[in-house]
This record gives structure tokens, sequence and C-alpha cells, in this order.
């Protein structure tokens, strides 16, 4: 009885209070408007029954609505900008107060009631999941995904503190300040303090602080939307140092490669999505983590949350034996589109290996011609590692082969060359490569490049804006539910 009526107390709180100029809503905010279609596509009321246990109901006085905090978090996710921000423009976006179902006239929060929400509130939630559930749900409800197949891949996030010392983020942080107030008055050039020139970090916080200041005592350039947007994010950063004094405290944060040469300090965020587009399952993880392995872990998700998967469409990653194993809920193999390593498909042969197979001797012949001696299997079956034929050539002959150069090691008491044998489940693999239905599925492995690309680039998911896995979490969470709305509202319209 006690969690209903402290239900029914913060249900109420989230109503939109009765105001004369409620009917402005109607006026100012178009039928069209991203933020309308949202309000009408789900009912945020679920998040109540979420956090319903953070809240005590008979003691203290009454909190602010998790709907409403949870949806200023939203606003921050979907327009990339920082807590400051969002609450002020809250104040006046008239667009921003109808999402958050306040009345005209109503007061905003204060910003730093977004971090206590976040630690106090969001914290041990597991919001990740939770929220694409809910999206996905809607997609499904509305008949929206009516394909099998889940396209799979892995994007990274940089670290917080990634890679620059807290005296690098500084200047660039002072930099884009300085470039936004001279882009509207070029004459502040003479009346800014003079930058800080050594690799002392005091001193260019003591410049950063004195930048601040006297942008503050100018207060029409202050009020200026792009500049108080880049002297937030200055004021941030130094907060940031002074407590951490360098911005690599990122115990969760680990080193991970994008390429042979390429490397990242960060997250990975495990990425399943429908051929609608349509995130189904994501899993956050450290840099250093590979992709195969998380594969089994998003179909089961995937599944659970509602998305029938006979397909999965990937890169070279997710080509592993136990992947190739992967059944659905019916005990159903599931395809793999995904290639084999070219290891598997054409052999580990160097550009020096002239070694051709011999059909008829049943065995390989060496460039000058000499038929190997004999052969010997190496391995066992069903140990997760493939088995190998090694061919052994005559080593007097190949002591006096004129071809011995490059080929032949002096005084090596022996010549082999080794073959990998294919298993039963890597020649249906290649079998399957060749199908059509392979060819075609790959077609849609793209998709999941350009969701990649949204989540970083329109919505901050490049960068983590707060340390710790768990925030890693959180963050991905509401980008993943932001672009999954949008594509929902894009779908239906």
């Amino acid at each position: 009885m006690l969690i209903n009526s402290g239900l029914s107390m913060l249900l109420q709180q989230q109503k939109i209070q009765l105001s004369a100029y409620s009917d402005l809503y109607d006026l100012i905010v178009p039928k069209d408007n991203l933020l309308r279609k949202i309000s009408d596509l789900i009912d945020f009321s679920f998040i109540h029954q979420e956090l319903l246990d953070k809240y005590c109901s008979n003691n203290g006085r009454n909190a602010q609505s998790p709907v409403r905090l949870f949806k200023y978090l939203l606003l921050k996710t979907i327009y990339c900008i920082s807590d400051v921000d969002v609450v002020e423009r809250s104040r006046y976006d008239m667009s921003f107060k109808y999402f958050l179902e306040m009345a005209p006239e109503e007061a905003v929060i204060n910003a730093s009631t977004l971090t206590k929400f976040r630690k106090l509130r969001l914290k041990d939630t597991d919001l990740l999941n939770l929220l694409i559930n809910k999206t996905v749900s809607i997609a499904l409800e509305k008949e929206i995904i009516t394909s099998k197949s889940i396209i799979v891949d892995a994007t990274h996030s940089l670290s917080r503190s990634n890679p620059f010392s807290a005296l690098e983020v500084l200047r660039e942080r002072s930099k884009l300040l300085r470039k936004a107030v001279y882009s509207v008055d070029e004459d502040m050039k003479n009346q800014m303090p003079q930058k800080n020139v050594s690799g002392d970090l005091d001193k260019e916080l003591a410049y950063c602080k004195e930048l601040e200041r006297c942008i503050e005592l100018d207060h029409t350039l202050r009020s200026i939307p792009a500049v108080k947007e880049k002297l937030n994010l200055l004021k941030e950063t130094i907060e940031d140092a002074q407590e951490n004094y360098i911005l690599s405290k990122d115990s969760d944060a680990k080193t991970g490669h994008k390429s042979a040469d390429s490397n990242f300090f960060g997250y990975k965020t495990h990425i399943a999505m429908t051929e609608e587009r349509i995130i189904s399952a994501a899993l956050v993880t450290s840099g250093e983590k590979g992709d195969g392995p998380e594969l089994p872990m998003l179909v089961e998700i995937s599944q659970e949350n509602g998305v029938q998967v006979d397909t999965v469409i990937g890169d070279g990653a997710y080509s592993g034996s136990q992947n190739l194993k992967l059944k659905d809920k019916n005990d159903q193999p599931i395809k793999i589109v995904a290639k084999l390593n070219p290891i598997i498909t054409q052999g580990n042969r160097k550009l020096e290996d002239k070694f051709e197979y011999n059909k008829d001797a049943n065995t390989y012949v060496c460039p000058a011609g000499h038929l190997a001696i004999r052969k010997a299997q190496q391995g066992k079956k069903n140990t997760g590692k493939n088995q190998v034929y090694t061919h052994y050539f005559d080593i007097e002959k190949c002591k006096l082969c004129p071809l011995r150069e490059g080929c032949y090691k002096p005084g090596a008491k022996s010549k082999s060359y080794s073959v990998t044998i294919k298993s039963d489940l890597h020649q249906d693999q290649i079998a399957f490569q060749e199908s059509e239905y392979f060819k075609e599925k790959s077609k849609h492995r793209y998709k999941i490049e350009a969701k990649n690309s949204e989540l970083k680039n329109v919505h901050g998911y490049n960068r983590a804006i707060a340390y710790g896995i768990q925030n890693m979490q959180m963050q991905g969470a509401l980008a993943i539910f932001a672009v999954n709305l949008k594509r929902i509202l894009k779908l239906t319209s």
C-alpha cells in the first residue's frame, strides 16, 4: 500500500500544473516538433516503476520527479549539450518545457540536481537493457521489425581522460572559447589575459581562470549561446582538473586496437541491430575486449527483447568456431554471415612457398618437383583447434637441391610443409560464403556503420562524458534510446 501511494505521489508531481499560459504550447510547439512526437510516442511512466525503490515516500520533502529528471538527461543526449546548458535552455525553450511537462512559467531545476540523480538514483540500475527493451517493444508493437536478422559490430569510445593530460585539455578548451569570442568581437583579442606558454599545469589553470573571469565580466558577451557553451565546457574542465589533477584516472578504461597500428584508450560498445536499424542489444566493455566472444550474449539479449534471430551479419571477427555453432531458442542453427579468416579458407601459405598439391599422388610437391615421402596427421578432433597434415620431404635431396636457399635451412634434420585440415564446420561455412543468401545479406552490413556514426557524431558517443564503465553504460543507454526513438518516428511517419 505504501509503495502504491509513493508511486501515485510521484506521478502526480509529473502532471503539468494548471496554468493560464498552458495554451501557449499549442501555439508555439508545432505538431511535427521532435520532442512533441517523442512525447506522443512513449509513456515515460516506466521510469517511475524502475526507480520507485530509490525514493522514500514518507520522509523528507517531495523529490523532483524522476521522469522529469530522466527527460532532462535525454534532452542533454539528443542535443549533445552540458548539464548547465540543458537546464538553461529549458528556462526559455518552450519545446523543452513541453517535453518536461512544465507549466510555461514554472522554474527550472539547479544543474547539480542532475549529477545527484545520476549518482544516487540511476546507480546500480540496468538502464541500458531497460531502455533498449522499451524501444524494441514499441517497434514490435508497431510492426516495424519484420526481419529475423541482426547486424553486429563494436564501436569504440575514448575515455574522458584519453589521451591528453589536463594541461592539453585545458589548452584545447580555452582555445575553443577564444575562437568563439573572436567570432563575435575581434577587439577582445587586446583584452584577453596573456597565454601560458610553459608546461606547468598550475600556471595553465591560473590562465584559464583569468580567461573565465575576463569573459564573465562582459555580460553581453557571456550571454551569447556559442560563447556560453564553450565557457561552460572550460569551467567543467577546470573543476575536473583541480579535482583529479590529471585527466587520466579512469581505472575501468583499457587500451584497445582499431587496427594493427592504431589504438585507443577507452571503451567498446558491442551492438546488435535489426535490418530496420533498431538497436536490439548492447554491451559495454573495456577497450581491449574482442568482438567475437560477445556475440552469444548479443543474440540472447536480442531474443529476450522479442526479436527473432535466424541470421547474424558481421565482419570476420564473428566467424569463430563457437559462433558458428550458435542456435536459436528452437535449437535451430543460426546462420553467420561473416567471412572466415583467410588463413582458414586459403591456408597460411607464404609468398615464397610454391608447394602444390598433386591429386594423383595425394601429396604435395616442392618447387623443385620432389614429392613428399610421407605425411602425418597432427592434433585431435573436437578440441577447438584445427588438425594439421604435415608433409615430409627427403632431406638428402634438399641438401643438394639448387633451390635450397630460402627453403632448406642448413643443418636441419627435416623439411616439411603443413596444411590445415578444415573441419566440417568450416567446410560448411566456406560453402555458405558462396551462396546467394550470404552475398545478399552481406549488403546490409553498412547500416551498422552508419548507426555508429550517428551515435558518435550526433549524440557525442565518441568520448565518455564521465569516469567508469557504469557511467559509460548510462551514456550508452541514453544515446541508444535517442537513436532508436528517432528511427521509430521516422519509420512510422
